[in-house]
């Protein structure tokens, strides 16, 4: 329930096997350094041989001079998926930000915050019991500064997460529990699916909790001097549920960053929201099922659950729709989304003026649904555009909606990191807050992306092209006027609407919440990477005529040499053991490689 504060990680691509019959995972880092233009120096395996093992891939990093060994650190989380439930592609290269130093004295804190908990109401007793936990972990440290983002369209994020083995497993969790859950709903007002839906994201259903120690955790973050305050406040909560009763010391296991139980509960949420529906005289969000949900059902409704209404609904759009008027903070009754062509994709769209968004999680090709109130209610949850969308869409299949359709989806093309971080930096030269630049599609980029699109006279779908790229490359010597609508979109919603209605849109970063998933195992098991090198360039050889292009190569792809700054880089498409991919490098690596 914490949204993560995430670095992006170089491109690397996990392997997957079936060793194991839990998803196991282990945290692999490797120390390696950043050229100033943000290039990664990575090394293949000998020809014929095994994959490198740490060491040895680190012992073969070169480094050129001292000032390179200064550039910046980058640790990459590499998860391995065994059981079929998380396999991941992290993507993108960047360098990490600068962290605060802790120059304390640890010993002395701990002195210090016992003093303070008993000042604000702790027992002795469990400041007794609990000192032994409350130790500094260096390893809480590196995870918090160095947590994965994991690059997936919504199509791909939910096809990994909801697979027929959790659906089935949520049918009948459902099935199991059908006199609790309807107790819940009457109580709260909270859908059974919807309750089941972030129950089996959060922890597989109650499989996965997290094995970390959670005091030494939340002391060690308490301590740190980037987020003190907030866990140290976290760190009393959990001191007050030993203190009550509902948890002994060597009980307190969860997640690295302090979350724990079936749904993944802060201490703060545990103390506010937390329930005994069991009525055992204990709230237990681990081993106790009723207290579980209803605890979860109590948080959604407190949030702002609306009994009774829709959260997702999927429909299809036509292809001359205004564009610019989708988005999550841009709402329309019913009647006005059917009179522009919106319909139902299952059952039926009533006309009547209930609000919704049209939301467009992967641009106007991609699957169109049309968001509720409630659906606010799981970015509240969670801020992640793509887990919030899908955790909801699980929902509605849970309740019975039909798989979501991808046929459109095949002809959306997902940028490069490097692309991505290119598109910010440009759209941060025309003055939009799109946040870090660290080629991650958050809300402020999406908005930024929106009014760029009506500016070029794009259909404003938010999502980030090539074609956008490259009109902003070219917009650097001669900027165009903002344009009207096209003719294709409806005359009573210009452009220059929905940029006024697009300003008002809330940006608040988007995070991909670490799931138990992969929080609860993290440490469990090596992972195996394959490491991306350029291919060997074979001989030279001549052509009697140059080759044509084809036409159904990206503008930016086509392109021979596009300067992407810093100057003294190109960006060129070339051929890598992964493909042809576009990279930037200096001018004088061109050699390494042969062109696509």
């Amino acid at each position: 329930m914490r949204p993560s504060v995430p670095i992006r990680p170089p491109s690397v691509t996990i392997a997957t096997t079936a060793a194991s019959k839990t998803v196991k995972a282990k945290a692999l880092e490797i120390n390696h350094h950043l050229h100033k233009n943000g290039r990664y120096k990575t090394l293949a395996p000998p020809p014929g041989g095994k994959p490198l093992d740490l060491d040895a891939r680190l012992r073969r990093f070169s480094l050129r001079n001292a000032k390179e060994r200064q550039a910046g650190t980058m640790r990459i989380a590499v998860l391995t998926a065994t059981a079929g439930i998380l396999g991941l592609t992290m993507a993108g290269p960047a360098q990490a930000a600068p962290r605060c130093q802790n120059t304390g004295d640890f010993n002395a804190w701990v002195t210090q915050f016992k003093q303070d908990a008993i000042a604000q109401g702790i027992a002795p007793r469990v400041i007794e019991a609990a000192a032994p936990e409350l130790t500094f972990d260096p390893s809480v440290i590196k995870r918090d500064s160095a947590q994965a983002v994991f690059q997936r369209t919504f199509l791909d994020f939910a096809k990994l997460l909801i697979g027929d083995k959790r659906m089935a497993k949520g049918l009948a969790k459902i099935s199991e529990n059908a006199a609790l859950f309807a107790r819940i709903e009457k109580t709260y007002g909270v859908p059974r699916e919807v309750l089941a839906a972030v129950w089996g994201l959060e922890s597989d259903f109650g499989a996965l909790f997290g094995k970390f120690k959670i005091l030494p955790s939340l002391a060690t973050l308490a301590y740190d001097c980037r987020r003190g305050d907030h866990f140290r406040a976290e760190l009393l909560d959990a001191l007050r549920i030993i203190q009550r009763g509902d948890r002994r010391v060597d009980q307190m296991t969860g997640n690295w960053a302090g979350e724990f139980g079936g749904m993944q509960f802060t201490p703060s949420n545990y103390i506010k929201y937390g329930v005994d529906f069991d009525g055992d005289g204990h709230i237990d969000l681990t081993d106790s099922v009723p207290d579980t949900l209803a605890s979860a059902a109590n948080y959604l409704s407190s949030i702002g659950w609306r009994r009774g209404e829709p959260w997702l609904q999927e429909v299809t759009v036509p292809r001359d729709m205004p564009w610019q008027e989708a988005g999550i903070d841009i709402q329309h009754p019913r009647s006005q989304w059917q009179r522009w062509g919106v319909r139902a994709a299952h059952g039926t769209l009533p006309q009547d003026d209930k609000p919704a968004s049209l939301i467009l999680p992967m641009g106007r090709l991609g699957p169109a649904f049309l968001a509720y109130d409630n659906f606010k209610v799981f970015l509240d949850w969670n801020s992640s555009y793509v887990y919030s969308t899908t955790v909801a869409y699980f929902a509605t299949r849970l309740g019975g909606a039909p798989p979501v359709s991808d046929k459109g989806a095949k002809r959306v093309k997902q940028l490069t990191t490097e692309q991505m971080m290119d598109l910010q930096g440009q759209l941060a030269k025309r003055g939009y807050d799109v946040g870090k630049i660290d080629g991650r599609l958050g809300a402020g980029t999406r908005k930024a992306i929106k009014a760029m699109q009506v500016t070029f006279n794009l259909p404003a779908d938010s999502w980030p092209t090539v074609e956008l790229l490259t009109r902003l490359h070219g917009q650097n010597d001669t900027a165009p006027q903002p344009v009207a609508a096209s003719a294709t979109e409806n005359p009573a919603t210009p452009a220059a609407k929905a940029t006024a209605q697009d300003s008002s849109q809330k940006t608040t970063p988007e995070t991909v919440k670490p799931m138990a998933v992969a929080k609860a195992v993290a440490d469990t098991a090596p992972a195996v990477t394959t490491i991306v090198t350029p291919m060997p360039r074979p001989a030279p050889h001549r052509r009697s005529a140059p080759r044509a292009k084809s036409s159904n190569v990206p503008p930016l792809a086509r392109t021979a040499i596009q300067p992407l700054a810093p100057p003294g880089n190109v960006t060129v498409r070339v051929l890598t053991v992964r493909g042809c991919q576009v990279l930037t490098m200096p001018i004088n690596r061109l050699r390494e490689y042969r062109r696509c």
